[in-house]
């Protein structure tokens, strides 16, 4: 079995992410895994010899892809097998990741790493007749298939939620939403994140800290508990996280400093977390459109900044040609809920209303100079 996949760390988790998806990537198992002493799967190296005590987790893999692992073996006698193991990792990382490359996240380093590997295929060996590529096809067919069912990589742990709406794991802090203080959950390791769940339901993600006493909080996780207590956002370390992870835009602000100038700082940021909660519903490109358009409008609503977001999405699930009147006209408009709701009523036809047939009602004429009865009206 053979891939290749960049680790950011020494974690087990990443060890056997790299050796699942080189197994299903090529689709196919020789059943025999070369690999010298790795930390995660080997816990114990037993004298000079080729045999090991292996860890729970990698036995498992093993048993999952039907693998039969082969050790190098300690010593002068084994000092040319882990060479052909470094030698292959050595031509891969001299011929592709030099100069290294730069990317935005491990994820997008791995799709490189994947599309290298089929670049391979069409590599020709010094003078050999064939391709790698055209050598693996006629081996496919002798190797065994890979499970439907992929192995779950990701580690199993039990966490409590502390009272400011965090979990621990390894050392660093997540946060999750702010009704789950004190509950127990369940939190599914992976090498480049994890997954938090109470019950069967998934209650947050966050991509996983390498470094120690960190911590990665998210702005949404804490709203319900800040439009209670407005003025604890400006300083709040989620909303400082968020406008590094650029979820927390100019856009946000300026409309934030214009709402806390009409409003007041309290209903401004009150204002403000409404329409952070509306996130939960819309994309955040549609809702810093909406913003946009509202801050331009001088609509310092929540509302107006929801109906904005609204025909904004509505615009891209149904694109039209613009009109030359649209293209010409640069001042933005906003229509309140109100006017909205009355222009999609029916026309209303019926006539308008008379008080013509009151008059039936009214008492006969007195001749004059009579007067009324006792106790009439008069």
């Amino acid at each position: 079995m053979a891939g290749a996949e960049e680790e950011d760390g020494a974690a087990g988790e990443l060890c056997l992410r790299g050796a699942s998806r080189s197994a299903r990537s090529i689709s196919s198992i020789n059943g025999l895994n070369s690999s010298s002493h790795l930390k995660a799967a080997v816990s114990k190296v037993l004298g000079f010899t080729r045999a090991r005590t292996e860890s729970e987790r990698w036995t498992a893999l093993r048993s999952h892809y039907g693998l039969e692992a082969f050790y190098c073996q300690p010593g002068i006698k084994g000092a040319h097998e882990k060479g052909g193991v470094e030698g292959d990792i050595g031509w891969f990382r001299r011929n592709h990741l030099v100069p290294v490359p730069e990317v935005a996240s491990l994820d997008e380093l791995n799709e490189m790493i994947e599309r290298w590997d089929l670049e391979d295929e069409g590599r020709r060996i010094g003078a050999r007749a064939r391709t790698v590529g055209e050598y693996f096809a006629i081996e496919r067919p002798l190797l065994r298939p890979v499970p439907l069912e992929a192995f779950e990589t990701g580690l199993l742990l039990p966490v409590r939620v502390d009272r400011y709406s965090q979990i621990t794991v390894r050392t660093n802090r997540y946060s999750v939403t702010a009704r789950l203080i004190g509950r127990q959950l369940r939190v599914m390791l992976h090498a480049s994140e994890l997954i938090v769940y109470d019950g069967q339901q998934i209650v947050a993600r966050h991509e996983r800290l390498f470094a120690k006493a960190g911590c990665h909080l998210k702005l949404d996780h804490y709203l319900e508990v800040l439009i209670r207590k407005p003025g604890a956002l400006p300083g709040a370390t989620a909303l400082e996280q968020a406008k590094a992870a650029g979820k927390f835009t100019p856009v946000h602000d300026a409309w934030w400093a214009a709402a806390c100038k009409a409003h007041g700082d309290r209903d401004g940021t009150r204002a403000l977390i409404e329409v952070l909660l509306l996130a939960r519903h819309r994309s955040t490109e549609h809702l810093v459109t909406g913003l946009a358009a509202a801050l331009r409008a001088g609509a310092l609503t929540a509302y107006a900044v929801a109906l904005e977001a609204r025909k904004a999405a509505e615009e891209d699930q149904e694109p039209s040609p613009p009109t030359a009147a649209e293209d010409a006209s640069t001042d933005a408009t906003v229509t309140f809920l109100t006017e909205r709701r009355l222009a999609q009523l029916p026309r209303d036809t019926r006539p308008p209303p008379s008080v013509a047939v009151y008059d039936q009602l009214l008492k006969r004429a007195r001749p004059a100079g009579e007067r009324p009865a006792q106790g009439g009206t008069p």
